[in-house]
């Protein structure tokens, strides 16, 4: 069996590009995308994810993008999770994984370089500020070791995704029920 590596954070975090590079360095891989399984809801009956009344449908599609990741690694891929997925919610995804375990990667820049990557990014259909500025304050108040944190500070995408896949390696990213 291959490894679940998820690489979560607010939007504009940089996880699409991190994923990206990541998986680009592990064969054989898969990319689960996150924000794939939220657009198999159809829009008419999609409620804003980041909005209290949509948590019984986050649930369902973050169970669903679960069940996937671990099929593709229980098969022998290494597998990376892009998604927005809090440590708050790391137990009910890993349930539904059919794992006993997977890394956990938090990209947890400053809100303003999340609000900025959120307002100039072309190739995403996300543009809330207020939501971007929300969920970053989620993340950061959230309880989860040190060691499962990344904070860019300048340094760009080529040296996170180094610094996620050392980590990785080495597991210290793993999370165990």
């Amino acid at each position: 069996m291959s490894s679940l590596l998820v690489i979560s954070g607010p939007p504009g975090a940089g996880k699409s590009t991190v994923a990206a590079l990541v998986v680009a360095r592990l064969e054989p891989s898969v990319l689960v995308e996150g924000d794939a399984f939220f657009a198999f809801v159809d829009e008419a009956s999609s409620v804003p994810p980041w909005l209290p009344e949509a948590q019984r449908q986050n649930e369902v599609v973050i169970d669903a993008a679960a069940a996937a990741a671990g099929r593709f690694a229980a098969g022998g891929y290494d597998t990376v999770y892009d998604g927005v997925l809090g440590p708050w919610s790391l137990e009910p995804f890993l349930a539904a994984t059919g794992l006993r375990q997977l890394h956990y990667a938090l990209l947890l820049p400053s809100v303003e370089d999340c609000v900025a990557r959120v307002a100039t990014r072309g190739d995403h259909g996300f543009t809330d500020e207020t939501a971007t500025r929300k969920m970053h304050g989620e993340f950061a108040r959230a309880v989860i070791a040190d060691r499962h944190v990344f904070d860019d500070s300048g340094a760009g995408a080529a040296s996170v995704a180094d610094e996620v896949l050392a980590r990785f390696r080495v597991g210290t990213l793993r999370y165990d029920r």
